[in-house]
């Protein structure tokens, strides 16, 4: 139970970022509990390549934070014009010009974005903070199991900044688009009652029963048919960003032609 052997451990040392796969399961911890595990370009570059290289055994990935949160954003050191080593903070995005720095912009994102391909079951698991970059990542995730004490935040407006690593869409499928504006613009932070009745979060449970709560779900998840799985996520979201009605009965009819050949070969094959 280890990260694979391909994936720079120097890397993922930088990042803040442990991986640990288990058979069908990889872990994913963000690991800086000492400044609540803030995120760094290192720490998007980490998930990146982990999303580039996980197996297809892979078929679970959860997203944690190590210690008492989950994760409280992006590192207040890049705002500064001399960050971490190594880093390039906010102001390097700007002196890259309009071109290079979107093209930054654009690789710090692949680090959210696997999350959300149907290739793969995603769930966040998470306590305390999880405050802009910190809320995307969980955002990005299939599922969000929380914690009673758990502190969701759209910090970036008050900064002065938008939300992107790639949260603004999932925010609205979620909770739709006045609530999402709402926390969006002003900031507040929304617990753990109030996210499970919009919608924000699939559970709430104690602190102490977080990781046993998630391993039930992971255990839940791997039970059907990895393609089944995989075919009704991407239905799912086919729907979610709003393909019309003859659209989506297509992709239905077309997603269930490939599932039933895949059974019809599974059991001629055991026969």
């Amino acid at each position: 139970m280890s990260a694979p052997t391909t994936i720079d451990a120097d890397l993922l040392e930088r990042g803040g970022v442990r991986l640990v796969v288990d058979g069908a399961r990889a872990t994913i911890t963000l690991d800086r509990p000492d400044v609540l595990n803030a995120q760094t370009p290192s720490t998007w570059a980490a998930l990146r390549t982990i999303g580039e290289q996980l197996g297809p055994d892979v078929r679970v990935v959860v997203v944690r934070g190590s210690g008492r949160a989950f994760s409280a954003g992006l590192d207040r050191r890049m705002f500064t014009g001399a960050p971490v080593e190594g880093e390039p903070g906010l102001p390097e995005i700007t002196r890259r010009g309009p071109d290079a720095g979107a093209a930054l912009i654009a690789e710090f994102q692949e680090g959210f974005r696997w999350l959300r391909d149907p290739a793969r079951v995603t769930i966040a698991a998470v306590r305390g903070h999880a405050i802009g970059a910190g809320f995307q990542l969980a955002l990005a995730c299939d599922f969000r199991v929380a914690a009673d004490d758990v502190k969701f935040c759209m910090a970036e407006t008050s900064l002065g900044l938008v939300p992107d690593l790639g949260g603004t869409l999932p925010l609205v499928r979620l909770v739709g688009y006045s609530r999402a504006a709402e926390m969006c613009v002003t900031g507040r932070r929304v617990g753990a009652e109030e996210a499970l009745r919009i919608g924000l979060v699939n559970s709430v449970v104690p602190v102490e029963g977080l990781d046993s709560a998630v391993d039930a779900l992971v255990a839940q998840v791997l039970q059907p048919l990895p393609g089944a799985v995989r075919e009704t996520l991407a239905l799912l979201a086919s729907a979610a960003d709003g393909a019309s009605e003859e659209e989506q009965l297509r992709a239905e009819r077309e997603a269930q032609l490939r599932r039933l050949a895949e059974l019809n070969a599974l059991v001629n094959g055991q026969s």
